[in-house]
């Protein structure tokens, strides 16, 4: 099976305006930036994505929320996205805030088949409202329903082109789980060697979760935020 596409554009061709899409990434670190640039591009609306948090003013998700094509976000928090905020506090764009932990594993629970799970986290908060409540051992739990989407789009620092895959370093953050709970998964990669090149210890995420791969040099690889002090300091 041939799992490498040439563009961005053909990777985003088969989403549908009113779909659910995952996007890994941690702030800047691991994004997909090109097919979010493709989508960005196409004309598909009413999407709910499904990400930590949506990029910054003018890069990564913050591209979709300029044209707003995104309906609903399910992140852990609004981040440097000033127009993610705005959109937010004023109620045009509906979102879900999730705490970072249940937000991935709902999504990992998503992957594995798992419809729900019990944490602890955010109980007697505004998180809790409207779930069940069990007690186990003497503490409250609630319950949390997993997370699945029709598309997801990941990073990768390296693929072969059955789709195995290595990340680098930080920048894997949610791209491993993403890629197991959705109905077709594409990588983009910075690097594609033939089968057999890569170590089997090597890889961290089987090929059998990835559908496309597109391999690309364009990757901006934008820093959220820079820190610098002068030399003397």
């Amino acid at each position: 099976m041939n799992k490498i596409i040439k563009t961005a554009t053909e990777g985003i061709k088969d989403v549908k305006s009113g779909m659910t899409l995952m996007f890994g990434g941690f702030g800047l670190c691991g994004i997909p930036e090109l097919s979010i640039e493709a989508l960005k591009e196409s004309s598909v609306k009413n999407l709910t994505c499904i990400s930590n948090n949506a990029g910054v003013d003018g890069f990564g998700l913050g591209l979709l929320l300029e044209k707003r094509q995104i309906k609903k976000m399910i992140s852990s928090y609004v981040g440097e996205n000033k127009l993610f905020a705005e959109l937010f506090l004023s109620g045009e764009l509906d979102v879900e805030l999730t705490p970072q932990g249940t937000l991935a594993e709902k999504i990992r629970a998503g992957g594995a088949g798992i419809p729900g799970f019990f944490t602890a986290t955010g109980v007697g908060t505004k998180i809790a409202e409207g779930k069940m409540h069990k007690d186990f051992n003497g503490r409250t739990y609630i319950l949390e329903e997993s997370l699945t989407a029709d598309f997801s789009f990941i990073k990768a620092k390296k693929a072969d082109t059955y789709g195995n895959l290595i990340f680098s370093k930080t920048a894997e953050n949610f791209n491993p789980i993403m890629a197991t709970a959705a109905k077709t998964t594409i990588a983009e990669v910075e690097e594609i060697v033939d089968i057999g090149e890569l170590s089997p210890n090597e890889v961290h995420l089987p090929g059998v979760y990835i559908q496309k791969i597109l391999v690309s040099n364009e990757f901006e690889k934008r820093i959220e935020q820079r820190t610098t002090r002068s030399l003397d300091a």
